[in-house]
Formats: structure tokens, C-alpha cells, sequence
């Protein structure tokens, strides 16, 4: 975490030279001097004791030159006072007055109190007060800057755990830019994920519950008409099979579809296939559907291209895409397959001729019940590319689609020889 290591660094830095500068600044204003005030009571009482050992040894009149001569060169208001009487010794000494018998007479020397305004007047633990609120402000800053985020993380997880999923933090960082931003930024993108499968899960219940709407609608239809009249069974059963058959359809296809989604963590079942054979079969099928048409397809693609697969996955992808292509193509018009061969990757590209899609559709043709704007219904449930999509994906490959520029649709499909994303167990075919 360098950018938040070096911005804890800098202020941490800064509190500690604040703190130093405004040591020194007050000492300046204050014309004070550290534990100036023990040296200068230390210088007092040393006076004191010299003046008093002075007038003990050698008299009143050395100890009163003493004084002059200390005075003019270090002022500290030091006296002599004239001779009381004896008993006048009795009184106890202070750290500023001195009491000093001398032949029967006691003198009295006295300095005077220290008049300038020291730092250490201000008490001496002051130094270290000053470090203590500095350090407080720095810890305050601190801890602002971390609980902060963390409160706009934990709101946003609240949020998040009562179903808000649109509940975003990371325009609350106010400019950051550390680790911390990135996380809130990271929260929000899962927020949106999650928002996006939520979305995209209600979309699904919904088509599903459309789409089976109108078959269950048909075979309830179907029943009514045959209590009315009973003559009209074979036909209304028949038509009744044919619901049937739509419903089952449908149900295999929303399952394979939920499969592909809720298995994408497992590994695939492979096995060692050609896919240009198994291109072959599905054109070779195809050919049939087409011709009911009027529609010309590629019949066969040559070449040989073995890949680790599972088989009905691709199978499913590969043929979801050429019937789709085939039902979607205009009448009397031309399907084209071919690949393209790579040492690890075979691309296929399946081009149409029918209206196609716009562009800000090429995405979402790949959603499930999701079709073009200008498709004619043709009987399908839009599930096929998804499902093809999703098939190819879980083998490590791609599929998108383009627009050619003489119209239709174009699906190009990559898929390598092995499954990138999940290891697989391979079984010779």
C-alpha cells in the first residue's frame, strides 16, 4: 500500500516538525532559554554562598566590595544589609536570603527574584505538552482519514445487505486517491455487478413467465374449445402436442441456459473431438431447413481441427447459431460458413443475409429472450445465442457479432484447442 503508507508517512513527518517548530518559536517570543530557570537559581544561590563565605573568612568590608564588583558584571540584585542584632539569625533561610553571623552581628544577603518570563514558568513538563497535543492532532487526523472511508464502506455494505444495490460510495472519497479510494471503488463495481445479475435474473423470470404464458394460454384455449365440441378432438389435440412440444423446448433451454450459468465454476467434461466434423454434421442437417427456405449454406467445410470439448455444449453453440442464421436470413438468399484454422484456435464465421440488427444491438442479441428490433418472429425464444455464448465462454473462447457492410449479420466464434478457464479430465473419442 505505498500511496497510503507515504501520505501516513508525511504527516506523521509533519506533526513531529510543527511540533519542534513551535518548541523553537515560543522559545524566541519568550526570549526564554530551556531550564533556564535551574541554571539561573543555581547562579543565585553559588553568589550567595561566595558572598557568605567571603564575609565569614575576610569580612564585611571584602564582602561588600564583592557585591559591588558582582553587580556591575552580573546584575542579580545580590545585597548586603547592614548588621541586625544576633538573634535576628534565627530566621530561616530561602532560596533568595542568606543569614550570616559574623563576630556576635548577623548580616543579611539577599538576591532578588528572577524577573524575566522563562519557558520553563510555564511548568516544566511543557516540551513534552507541546509533542503530547501535537501528536493528539496528528492521531485525531489520522483516524479521521481512515474511519471515514470506512464509514462510507460500512454504510454501503448496510445498504447492500437490505437489498439497496444501487447504494454507490465512491464519490464520497472527496478526491482521494489511495488504496482505500480504490477499495471504494472496487465496492461499488461489485455493487453494480450484483445489481446488473439481480437485473438481469428478475428480466429472466419474467421472459420465462412470458413465454410460457402463451402456450399455457393456447393449450387452456384448446381444452375450452374441446368441452364446447367434443368432434374436434384430434385436431385440438394435436394442437395441444404442439404446445407440448413448444413448452418442453423452452424448459430445455432456460435449463441448459441455467446449467451454463450455475456450473461456470466446474470443470468441463471433455473429450478429443474434430469440430470441423462436427461443423459438417450440423451444415449437413441444416441443408434441409435451408431448402424449405430457398436459402443456399455452405454444405461442408474441409480441414481437421481436434480440441479437448465437451461435446454437447459446443454441439448446442455451434447449432444454435446456423439454424439461427438460417431462420433470421431473407427467402431465396445465401448462408456462408467457413474457418479459419490457428495452431491452438479455430474462429468460424457464420454470415446471414437477413435484416440484421442495429448497432447498439450486438450486445444484447446475446441476452437471453433478446432479439433483434427489426427480427421477424420465427418461433424462437432468443435463447440460442445466449446459451451459445455461454457455451463457448466456458471453454475459454469468444463470440461476438458485427454488421457486414452488405448487410445481415455476421457471428464470429473463437474457440481454443484446450479449455483455457477449467481443467478438465479428456477422454479419447
Amino acid at each position: 500500500m505505498p500511496r497510503l503508507f507515504w501520505k501516513f508517512f508525511r504527516i506523521i513527518w509533519l506533526t513531529l516538525a510543527a511540533s519542534l517548530a513551535v518548541i523553537i518559536l515560543t522559545v524566541k517570543l519568550l526570549q526564554a532559554v530551556p531550564f533556564a530557570s535551574e541554571l539561573d537559581q543555581e547562579r543565585r544561590t553559588l553568589v550567595l554562598n561566595l558572598t557568605a563565605n567571603i564575609l565569614v573568612e575576610d569580612g564585611e568590608a571584602a564582602a561588600g566590595r564583592f557585591v559591588t564588583t558582582s553587580e556591575k558584571t552580573q546584575p542579580l540584585g545580590l545585597t548586603l544589609s547592614k548588621p541586625a542584632e544576633a538573634d535576628a539569625c534565627a530566621e530561616k533561610n530561602t532560596v533568595t536570603t542568606r543569614s550570616v553571623p559574623k563576630d556576635g552581628v548577623c548580616y543579611r544577603l539577599s538576591v532578588s527574584a528572577p524577573a524575566n518570563f522563562t519557558f520553563d514558568d510555564l511548568g516544566p513538563f511543557m516540551p513534552w505538552f507541546t509533542i503530547l497535543i501535537a501528536s493528539t492532532i496528528a492521531a485525531g487526523a489520522l483516524a479521521r482519514y481512515l474511519i471515514r472511508p470506512v464509514v462510507h464502506l460500512r454504510d454501503g455494505l448496510s445498504a447492500l445487505a437490505h437489498g439497496r444495490l444501487d447504494f454507490r460510495i465512491g464519490d464520497k472519497m472527496a478526491g482521494r486517491k489511495d488504496e482505500v479510494t480504490a477499495l471504494a471503488y472496487d465496492f461499488d463495481s461489485s455493487a453494480a455487478r450484483l445489481q446488473e445479475l439481480q437485473d438481469a435474473q428478475q428480466r429472466l423470470f419474467h421472459d420465462v413467465s412470458h413465454e410460457l404464458r402463451s402456450p399455457l394460454s393456447r393449450l387452456q384455449a384448446a381444452v375450452g374449445v374441446l368441452r364446447q365440441n367434443p368432434a374436434k378432438l384430434t385436431a385440438m389435440l394435436d394442437r395441444m402436442d404442439r404446445e407440448v412440444e413448444r413448452l418442453d423446448t423452452l424448459v430445455g433451454e432456460v435449463l441448459t441456459l441455467a446449467r451454463l450459468t450455475a456450473g461456470s465454476g466446474r470443470p468441463l467434461k471433455t473429450q478429443t473431438l474434430d469440430i470441423i466434423e462436427l461443423l459438417n454434421e450440423i451444415l449437413g442437417d441444416a441443408v434441409f431447413e435451408a431448402q424449405a427456405r430457398e436459402v443456399a449454406i455452405t454444405p461442408s467445410i474441409d480441414g481437421i481441427f481436434r480440441a479437448e470439448v465437451e461435446g454437447e455444449l459446443i454441439y448446442r453453440a455451434l447449432e444454435n447459431i446456423v439454424r439461427n442464421a438460417v431462420k433470421y436470413t431473407a427467402e431465396h438468399s445465401r448462408v456462408t460458413v467457413s474457418c479459419e484454422a490457428a495452431a491452438d484456435c479455430l474462429r468460424i464465421l457464420v454470415t446471414d443475409q437477413g435484416p440484421g440488427v442495429g448497432r447498439d444491438e450486438l450486445e444484447r442479441i446475446f441476452q437471453p429472450f433478446s432479439r433483434g428490433k427489426d427480427a421477424v418472429p420465427s418461433g424462437g425464444y432468443g435463447l440460442g445465442l445466449a446459451i451459445s455464448r455461454q457455451a463457448i465462454e466456458r471453454h475459454g473462447g469468444r463470440v461476438r457479432a458485427s454488421l457486414p457492410e452488405a448487410g445481415g449479420l455476421a457471428i464470429t466464434l473463437e474457440l481454443p484447442r484446450r479449455p483455457t478457464p477449467h481443467g478438465a479430465a479428456s477422454d479419447e473419442t
